[in-house]
């Protein structure tokens, strides 16, 4: 492989799995708290305006 296939590769490679991290980092500080009964009382259903 020549060297800028490898820094292709490395890149790509870096942005899918570093995506993958920063979404289990997000969802686990702030994970959704939706259940049978539906949002939290002081939280906006999912696609409802807040205007």
């Amino acid at each position: 492989m020549t060297t800028t296939a490898v820094v292709v590769l490395v890149v790509s490679v870096l942005v899918v799995w570093g995506g993958l991290a920063l979404s289990i980092v997000n969802l686990l500080r702030s994970p959704a708290d939706v259940g049978p009964e539906g949002p939290a009382p002081d939280e906006p259903a999912v696609g409802e305006r807040t205007d």
